[in-house]
C-alpha cells in the first residue's frame, strides 16, 4: 500500500530495486489473513515473499524490508482474496471497489481543493471507525485523520498508507508532485522512520495528537487534468500510485515542446503563448512557469531551441527563400530571425545552408 522502492546504480549503470518497506507493513497484511481466518500462503507467493524473510525481519537479524514491488502484489493479492481494501483496519471490510469509487465522485471536481474536500466527505459514507476531516485557512489546508475507535495492531500501517494513498490520489488527479508543508504522525518515530520520510515529500513530526496533513493552499486551485479513460488505467494498477513518490506520467518539458513544435508545423497556426500553452495543459501560467523552472528550463529556452530545431531543418531540407524560413519558425521578420540564428550557430542562415547543403543538391 503505501511503502517505497529506490534504485541502486551499480557500476555497470544497471538499476536493482532496494529493499526499503518496512517489514511490519508486511506483517499488518498478515494480521489482516488472521483476522478473516484466512491462509496467506497464496499471497505471498504471489509476492515472492518466503517465510524465512518475513520471520528473519522480526528477529532483528535478517531481512528487515522487502521491495516496493512485493509489497504492491501482496497488497493488491490480499484485496481482492479478502475482498477488503482496508486490510482489515476496520470494523467491517472495505470492499472491492471503494476507493475506485471515491476516485469517480472526485473526478469531475473543477480543482484540487474540492476534489479532496469530496474525498473527505465520501470517505465518511464508506465507515466511520476513522474520519477524514479538512480544515483549511488562507495560507493551508490541514486534512485531520481522527480515530474513532482502537486499530490495534493496524494502527501505523493504517494511519501511514491512508495519508499516502489521499497524497498519491492528490498528485495523480493534478498530474504533479505535491510537497507537504508537514506531516504529523500520532506516534514515536519507528525505527523505519527513514522509510517514511521517503515516503512523504515534507517534513514529518511525531508524537502528534494527531495524524494530519498540511498541504499549501496555493496548491488546492490547480485545475485536475484527468479523465475516465486515464481513470480506469490508473485503476488496473491503483496501488503503484500509492506505493512510491509521484512522478509526472509525461514529462512536462516534453509536452511544452510537442507543442510548440505542432504550432510551427502547422500553417498559419497562432503562435503558441505561455497563456495558451497553460490553458492546453490545465495550468495557471504562474505554475507553468514555476514546473519548467523545476525542470531547469524556462519557456523561452524551449521555445528558441524548438525554432532552431525548425529553422535549421528547413534550411537544409528544402530551398525556401530565407524570409520564408523566417515565418515558418516563428519570427516576424527576416532580420530578428537572422540576428538569433546567428545567436544559436554562430552563422548566418545562407551560411548555414550552404555549409549543410546535401552533395547531392546540385
Amino acid at each position: 500500500m503505501n511503502h517505497f522502492e529506490s534504485v541502486r546504480k551499480t557500476p555497470k549503470t544497471l538499476y536493482r530495486p532496494v529493499h526499503a518497506t518496512p517489514v511490519e507493513f508486511l506483517q499488518a497484511v498478515l494480521a489482516a489473513y488472521a483476522k478473516y481466518g484466512r491462509s496467506p500462503e497464496a499471497a505471498l507467493q504471489q509476492a515472492q515473499i518466503t517465510p524465512s524473510l518475513w520471520q528473519q525481519g522480526t528477529g532483528g537479524e535478517g531481512v528487515e524490508r522487502i521491495t516496493a514491488l512485493q509489497m504492491e502484489r501482496l497488497s493488491a493479492y490480499a484485496m481482492h482474496e479478502l475482498d477488503d481494501e482496508a486490510l482489515g483496519w476496520f470494523s467491517q471490510p472495505m470492499r472491492w471497489g471503494s476507493y475506485g469509487m471515491l476516485l469517480r465522485a472526485s473526478l469531475s471536481s473543477p480543482t484540487l481543493g474540492v476534489a479532496l474536500q469530496r474525498w473527505c466527505r465520501h470517505h465518511g459514507l464508506l465507515t466511520q471507525d476513522v474520519v477524514l476531516q479538512w480544515q483549511r485557512d488562507s495560507a493551508q489546508a490541514r486534512i485531520v485523520l481522527q480515530e474513532n475507535r482502537p486499530l490495534g495492531v493496524f494502527r501505523i500501517f493504517c494511519l501511514v498508507s491512508m495519508l499516502r494513498n489521499l497524497h498519491g490520489v492528490a498528485c495523480w488527479l493534478v498530474d504533479s508532485p505535491i510537497r507537504l508543508l508537514r506531516l504529523e504522525l500520532p506516534f514515536p518515530a519507528p525505527a523505519y522512520a527513514d522509510a517514511l520520510a521517503l515516503l512523504f515529500p515534507g517534513p514529518i513530526g511525531y508524537d502528534a495528537p494527531v495524524a494530519c496533513l498540511h498541504l499549501d493552499a496555493t496548491h488546492l486551485a490547480m485545475p485536475l487534468c484527468r479523465n475516465e479513460t486515464e481513470l480506469n488505467d490508473m485503476l488496473r494498477r491503483a496501488l503503484y500510485v500509492m506505493v512510491k513518490p509521484y512522478r509526472r506520467d509525461r514529462s512536462l518539458l516534453r509536452r511544452v515542446r510537442q507543442r510548440l513544435r505542432a504550432s510551427l508545423s502547422t500553417p498559419y497556426a497562432t503562435p503558441q503563448t505561455a497563456q495558451t500553452l497553460a490553458h492546453e495543459l490545465h495550468l495557471s501560467v504562474r505554475s507553468l512557469h514555476r514546473l519548467l523552472q523545476e525542470e531547469g528550463v524556462t519557456l523561452q529556452s524551449i521555445k528558441n531551441e524548438v525554432r532552431r530545431e525548425r529553422a535549421t531543418e528547413l534550411l537544409v531540407r528544402t530551398r525556401h527563400p530565407v524570409k520564408q524560413i523566417a515565418a515558418m519558425s516563428g519570427f516576424d521578420n527576416v532580420k530578428s530571425f537572422a540576428r538569433a540564428f546567428l545567436g544559436w550557430t554562430g552563422q548566418t542562415p545562407q551560411q548555414y545552408r550552404q555549409q549543410h547543403q546535401p552533395l547531392d543538391s546540385g
